[in-house]
């Protein structure tokens, strides 16, 4: 099930007025990774000032009550409900051109993770069932198209470890072949980010041992090591990484400030400590002095060893990996691996009127455009939209 907190975002508001008078028009998109859809909220500035977010407060309280027709939805000052529109002109939902594929995995759906991933069950060719985690890209933002591009390339590439979340498989939407996501071995039990999960010593050995493998070897920067991102499997005992749509490759993607060894330091810090006040601090605003010289970490974890073991290894490390020419030896890793840009999609060539120029000729362009666009020009659009976890649930109760 995915987090209340992680269901909805939205990117802030667009005013039609001053922002400063209560009474201008407000118009909000907010995406649901529950629905994998968006949802316009119409409003005024007194609804949504431009310091406070109450957008997806709002859409909260009756998401899962409206039709998947719904585009658009008003509400009043006191956030509620007051007007609904199936106008299909009030659809903002980019375009996704997604790349052409040869086959194709039937995928059933068993459970909504986290935002973008879903707990899925197919068949294999012997017909066996095989539980993976897909991960959906539903978002046709430049960025976004990119980051999954990477991710999906980087985890074909890698070569089999015990302690990186094996990759499965490309999944294609069964029209026109479209990469629309992969799977991955599906892992039991959860993140670490839980803090009744309890820690074994062996395991950031295990942790840094990858994180040296990843940089120094391959010249890959994950950059997001995180506990959200760190699983334990069951059945082997060890510790597995996974989600690398962050990942950088020499200097392509690499970040200021978000480096591997700076993301363990803190990790441990906050899975000793669950102290996650460094996690609200912008990774640019970090650095790895903030958490090394607290005298004391308090544990408030399950731990097989004293924290003192913990830290003196990490502190060892550390010490190792500065020495030795860190970013030099990333940068000159001797197995990089490489694969080719994202290339551009044929709908992109596909032109489209954008607007009126001031002589009332049409204007035109190629590139980005909304789905609604896409669609009035016969352009093929997967549809993402699907019922609330709630409604389905409801169904197999009764």
């Amino acid at each position: 099930m995915i987090k209340p907190q992680e269901r909805f975002f939205s990117e802030g508001q667009g005013y039609f007025g001053p922002r400063e008078n209560p009474k201008t028009e407000t118009h909000c998109n907010v995406w649901d990774w529950n629905q994998l859809r968006m949802v316009k909220i119409k409003g005024t500035a007194k609804l949504f000032p431009p310091d406070e977010d109450k957008k997806t407060l709002i859409l909260a309280q009756f998401a899962d009550y409206l039709s998947l027709e719904v585009r658009a939805v008003t509400a009043n000052d006191d956030g509620l409900l007051s007007a609904l529109s199936t106008d299909p002109e009030e659809d903002d939902t980019t375009f996704v051109p997604y790349l052409p594929f040869s086959t194709y995995s039937k995928l059933q759906e068993l459970d909504r993770l986290g935002p973008g991933v879903d707990l899925s069950l197919y068949e294999d060719e012997s017909r066996d069932p095989q539980k993976v985690a897909l991960k959906l890209n539903p978002l046709g933002k430049p960025r976004i198209l990119q980051m999954a591009w990477k991710e999906l390339n980087l985890l074909k590439s890698l070569p089999s470890h015990p302690n990186i979340v094996p990759f499965d498989r490309v999944v294609v939407e069964d029209v026109e072949s479209r990469v629309i996501g992969f799977t991955a071995k599906y892992i039991a039990g959860g993140t670490l980010d839980n803090p009744k999960v309890p820690f074994r010593f062996e395991w950031i050995k295990q942790l840094s041992q990858l994180v040296d493998f990843l940089n120094l070897e391959l010249g890959i920067m994950h950059q997001d090591i995180a506990l959200r991102n760190l699983l334990i499997d069951p059945d082997t005992y060890k510790l597995l990484l996974f989600d690398f749509d962050w990942a950088a490759c020499g200097k392509k993607g690499l970040l200021d400030s978000r480096d591997d060894v700076t993301g363990v330091v803190f990790t441990l810090y906050e899975l000793i400590t669950t102290n996650t006040h460094f996690t609200s601090i912008p990774f640019w605003e970090r650095n790895m002095d903030m958490v090394q010289s607290i005298s004391e970490w308090t544990c408030n974890r399950e731990l097989d060893s004293d924290v003192s073991k913990f830290r003196n290894f990490l502190h060892e490390w550390v010490g190792t990996r500065k020495s030795d020419g860190n970013m030099e030896q990333y940068l000159n890793a001797p197995n990089r691996l490489t694969w080719p840009d994202l290339p551009t999609a044929p709908d992109r060539n596909v032109p489209f009127e954008l607007r009126k120029t001031l002589d009332g000729e049409p204007s035109w362009r190629t590139g980005p455009r909304m789905r609604r666009t896409a669609m009035a020009k016969e352009q093929y659009c997967f549809r993402w939209e699907r019922p609330p976890q709630s409604r389905l649930l409801k169904k197999v109760e009764n």
